[in-house]
């Protein structure tokens, strides 16, 4: 008897698919087989998956991208990424079909639904994405990354949290230091959209810090390759140490040497600072269209583990009045970090292969 399979449906970007990586290795280490089903789009973001992980590319489409013809054609290519899913999956039947967002998760769920495979959907945002928003109805279970997650009526969803990296874990509720009048790091951290605000708006909000603690400051500033230099030179000029870089691949240690972190509320983000545990100021991306970032800052804003501040908002004057206010407090800071970690949920991995092992279980009876 073969070992069961799990079909993982993820779409092309790092926030669908670092979360089905993890789940994918973890199924591995249980003795499951695992195919990935995404499109060409999506195959090009699986370098980090381990070569167990059979790829199974199929055809997708977008409604959001090209022009009039383009968009003529989607439905066609929808519907044969469908039949070929089908068709394999009528060859090696799954055990059970996991859906992780996108629009080349479609077809491996639509197969499934119609083949009547035992399926769920894990969402990293606070609010569903819209393939996810499709599949609601369609699926037996939903784990939700961030909490509280926005769904339809009469739906509900259990709290699984977002994997992390195995680097991340290491730094799980790491020792906070308070602020104080000794060296303290901020770390600024934009995401892959919108960063320009914060090489706008952070350096000169550093700046405009009272002396007493503008000298103890040290900033790891994450920017756009067009903002390097700029922002570099900004901080030179002002005589504060900083390390502007357009990726850091080290994000775990200076989260875990951070007293502050300044970021966009992506899932992955929010998720990576809770378990170390940092207070933080989230600035949520006014251009989501379902304003996701928001919703993801949610509960560690209610919970004192963190402070929301929208774009609109996001001004010098304002940023450097809030960092003043909490670097000024230590004991206030202490328990924001205390609360971030509260939030954590640094066994996610866990929760999401539970879910899986149940759904199968369910599905022999």
């Amino acid at each position: 008897m073969s070992a069961p399979l799990l079909i993982i449906a993820a779409g092309g970007t790092g926030g669908h698919m670092f979360p089905a990586q993890a789940l994918a290795e973890a199924m591995l280490e249980k003795g499951w087989r695992v195919r990935l089903s995404t499109d060409a789009r999506g195959a090009r973001y699986t370098a980090g998956f381990p070569d167990a992980v059979e790829v199974s590319v199929v055809g997708s489409a977008t409604f959001a991208r090209g022009g009039m013809v383009q968009k003529l054609l989607v439905p066609p290519r929808i519907l044969g990424g469908i039949g070929a899913a089908k068709w394999r999956m009528l060859r090696d039947r799954p055990t059970v079909v996991v859906g992780f967002g996108g629009y080349p998760a479609i077809p491996a769920m639509s197969a499934a639904w119609a083949l009547r495979i035992p399926r769920m959907i894990h969402e990293q945002n606070g609010v569903l994405g819209r393939v996810n928003q499709l599949f609601a109805r369609r699926v037996h279970q939903i784990a939700c990354g961030t909490w509280p997650t926005e769904l339809p009526a009469g739906i509900e969803g259990t709290h699984t949290g977002n994997p992390v990296r195995a680097a991340i874990l290491e730094r799980e509720a790491a020792p906070y230091i308070p602020p104080g009048d000794y060296p303290m790091s901020i770390l600024v951290m934009g995401g892959s959209q919108g960063a320009r605000i914060m090489s706008d708006i952070v350096p000169p909000a550093i700046a405009a810090l009272p002396e007493e603690l503008r000298r103890n400051i040290r900033v790891s500033h994450q920017a756009r390759p067009e903002d390097l230099k700029r922002v570099s030179d900004f901080y030179e000029s002002e005589l504060i140490t900083a390390d502007v870089q357009g990726f850091f691949d080290d994000v775990p240690g200076r989260l875990a040497d951070a007293q502050l972190v300044i970021a966009r509320s992506g899932a992955s983000t929010v998720a990576d600072v809770s378990v170390v545990g940092r207070p933080a100021i989230w600035v949520p991306l006014a251009s989501a269209i379902r304003d996701e970032q928001t919703a993801n800052a949610r509960q560690l804003v209610e919970a004192g583990g963190a402070v929301l501040m929208p774009e609109d908002e996001f001004e010098v004057a304002p940023l450097t009045a809030k960092i003043t206010e909490l670097l000024s407090d230590g004991q206030a800071m202490m328990k924001m970090a205390h609360a971030a970690t509260a939030c954590g949920v640094p066994d996610a991995t866990e929760r999401l292969v539970h879910m899986v092992e149940n759904l199968a279980e369910a599905g022999k009876g």
